[in-house]
């Protein structure tokens, strides 16, 4: 019963301090709780000085409401006893008396000043704050949205750390909105203040002078002091909430809380500090100025320049030191480069070929140096966890190191010592991918993205909004080297396993099915056997993740004599939900299908020898469909979905291995690899074509 009532202690106090406004107070309980409400205001203004951002308070928009209304309870109470009994409290009694000081003119004076000031400068600011800031954060959300998307398929974040991004934005929007309207809150509790504080001075004259027999000035002098006072235990909790609402709004995003933002950024610049203790210094000099506070002002910001220029001078030494001392101690110690040849063991360290690597031009090393905060080593660690989790299979680690055969923009990605891709990047510029229809020509450098062979544009940063408004993609530098990295490294994957990483999956298979390892391998299969059909499966982009489902069935395939082309058929044939998620898209497939004869005649061209079966096509119906493929691939072109050839499990890899040739991003996928809940559109039929009518589509192809 007592957590249910601590559970919904918010709730009951939000419905006690609305009793408030009907319910006589004691003086005493009212004391008590004016403490506690100048004490809560506090709270929250040191609350909003030391977050970094506004959603770490994000409860304020309903706080403030509550605060609000909690303060006016208080208000009508004080309210009613000053007119009934004329003794709203000692806090009341004791403000009223602090301020006045013996003048009530002066004590109104002061109470106007604060309270025109709470609704002038902050109340007003805070709510031009808030809007604006509204605006703006939904006016950014389609925006930050799609860089999310774009993160996301690029593999720099996970699924999870975009859902807590897409929260993040959401939460910022509503904040912001909901603060859009508070702000009102504040502006009506301040303009309350004043219709109060009327109310208690007019209404208290005239009971006192008619009810109690008071004379006028006697009645104006009693009332006064307690209606000012009344009027300051309220206004100075509203004042403190007013500014924790302007400093919220006001916050931008920092690493810190106010106190070390403010303290960091006046120490980074001593000059300026400087600056404004010689103005202050001379203008003690000019006659009739009071010379003692501005010479001492003057010479304290002086000194204390001084003395942030020596700290930071200390500092860049010390950093400087720190970073000399590693790069000098190698080189007193270091063997020349014959001496340590002559060791024959350290000639064989030349034969060690490294399984990927990516050289750079001058130019492109501050992009990877950490030190210089280069971030492609850590985005390449996303890549491979990435990796990792969609195809089961860990990308070794990338070698990275400079060239000086490059040119000084040029990079090159290389596959166990041999170049297999090369690029080209400006590093002060963005790449422009150019859309199929663009609403406006945008200026820039001509040039083809590395990874897709996109006709791009390489454009200035002023240049980055306009292009995208024009409908251009626009990527930096940075993640269009990583791009083609990853691409490349996806295309070369199944080239990256070898038999040491075949064994490594198997020992981590045997963690979770030591029984299925146990039977099938390497009894059954052998690891050079499972470590061709990994290689097959990779090479044709199928995930090898589910490796208990491709041991058990190829155990299975083994074991009935099939050779590892066959195997493989049934191992993909196995992974047909895999497969399917891999090329579907919206539980639809489009597809190129082949012609029942087209299909016969592929089959009547299978030839067996010692090394096993292959496919020994005439040239004229490779031509024939060569050259129809062509044309239908030209109807993927504006859909998102990579080109899929459908054809019997039969002839599928073989046909797989004739296309490719021709066409790497092609594939080929037979029917017993797709689940009966895909639906299948045809968007293209290969027939059998006259050999005349083959030689004209291949010319104009």
């Amino acid at each position: 019963m007592l957590k249910r009532i601590l559970n919904n202690s918010i709730a009951l106090f939000v419905v006690v301090v609305v009793m408030f406004l009907f319910i006589p107070l004691n003086p005493m309980i009212l004391d008590i709780l004016l403490v506690v409400n100048i004490g809560l205001s506090i709270m929250i203004l040191m609350i909003t000085m030391n977050i970094s951002e506004a959603l770490d308070f994000s409860i304020f928009p309903s706080l403030l409401l509550i605060t609000t209304l909690f303060r006016l309870g208080m208000n009508v109470s004080s309210t009613r006893m000053i007119l009934t009994t004329g003794y709203p409290g000692e806090v009341i009694e004791r403000f009223g008396q602090l301020v006045t000081g013996g003048d009530i003119v002066v004590g109104f004076v002061i109470f106007f000043i604060i309270v025109l000031v709470q609704l002038i400068v902050i109340t007003k600011g805070a709510e031009r704050v808030s809007e604006v800031a509204a605006r703006f954060t939904l006016d950014a959300m389609p925006g930050k949205q799609m860089a999310i998307d774009a993160d996301l398929s690029s593999g720099l974040i996970d699924e999870q750390q975009a859902r807590v991004r897409r929260e993040k934005i959401q939460k910022e929007a509503d904040f912001y909105g909901a603060m859009d309207g508070a702000t009102k809150i504040v502006k009506g509790d301040s303009t309350m203040s004043i219709v109060i504080t009327v109310i208690n001075l007019i209404g208290g004259l005239l009971i006192g002078m008619l009810s109690r027999g008071m004379e006028p000035m006697e009645a104006l002098n009693s009332i006064c002091i307690l209606t000012i006072g009344d009027g300051l235990v309220s206004q100075i909790p509203s004042l403190m909430i007013s500014t924790a609402t302007g400093m919220i709004v006001t916050r931008s995003v920092s690493d810190g809380s106010l106190n070390t933002d403010v303290l960091g950024q006046f120490k980074a610049q001593p000059r300026a500090i400087m600056t404004t203790g010689v103005v202050l210094l001379i203008l003690a000099i000019i006659p009739n100025t009071p010379t003692i506070p501005l010479a001492v002002g003057g010479v304290a910001l002086l000194g204390g320049g001084l003395l942030l220029i020596r700290q930071m001078n200390a500092q860049q030494k010390a950093e400087t030191a720190a970073a000399q001392a590693p790069e000098e101690a190698p080189e007193l110690a270091a063997p020349s480069e014959t001496d340590y040849y002559r060791d024959i063991n350290n000639v064989y360290t030349l034969l060690t070929v490294e399984p990927v690597e990516m050289e750079f031009g001058y130019s492109l090393i501050p992009m990877v140096d950490e030190a210089h905060g280069g971030k492609l080593i850590s985005r390449i660690t996303i890549f491979r966890r990435q990796y990792a989790q969609d195809m089961g299979f860990v990308i070794p680690s990338i070698r990275l190191h400079d060239s000086s055969a490059l040119g000084t923009n040029q990079y090159a990605i290389r596959i166990k010592g041999e170049v297999v891709a090369e690029g080209e990047i400006l590093v002060d510029y963005y790449l422009a991918l150019e859309p199929p229809n663009p609403l406006g020509e945008i200026d820039g450098i001509e040039t083809i993205e590395p990874a897709y062979g996109i006709p791009s544009r390489w454009i200035l940063p002023e240049n980055k909004e306009m292009a995208e408004i024009y409908g251009y993609n626009v990527i930096d530098p940075l993640s269009v080297m990583l791009t083609h990295l990853a691409e490349t490294v996806k295309k070369h994957a199944y080239e990256l396993l070898n038999r040491a990483e075949t064994i490594r999956l198997v020992d981590n298979l045997k963690q979770s099915s030591p029984e299925l390892v146990e039977e099938a391998v390497p009894g059954i299969i052998p690891y050079a056997k499972l470590e061709k059909l990994l290689r097959n499966l990779l090479q044709e982009g199928v995930p090898i993740k589910d490796l208990s489902t491709i041991v058990e069935t190829a155990a299975d395939a083994f074991a009935q004599g099939r050779d590892l082309d066959m195997t493989t058929e049934q191992v993909r044939g196995a992974l047909a939900r895999t497969i399917t998620r891999r090329f579907c898209e919206d539980g639809q497939l489009r597809v190129i299908t082949l012609d029942a004869e087209v299909e016969k005649k592929i089959i009547s061209s299978l030839t067996r020898n010692e090394q096993g079966v292959y496919l020994a096509m005439g040239p004229e119906l490779m031509q024939s469909i060569i050259a129809q493929l062509a044309e239908h691939l030209k109807k993927f072109g504006d859909l998102s979905q990579t080109p899929v050839i459908l054809v019997s499990q039969v002839i599928r890899g073989y046909f797989s291995k004739m296309i490719t040739q021709f066409y790497p991003n092609v594939y080929v996928l037979s029917f017993n690899e797709i689940t009966n809940s895909v639906q299948i559109q045809a968007l293209g039929n290969i027939t059998m074509e006259a050999p005349a009518m083959a030689q004209r589509r291949a010319v104009a192809t």
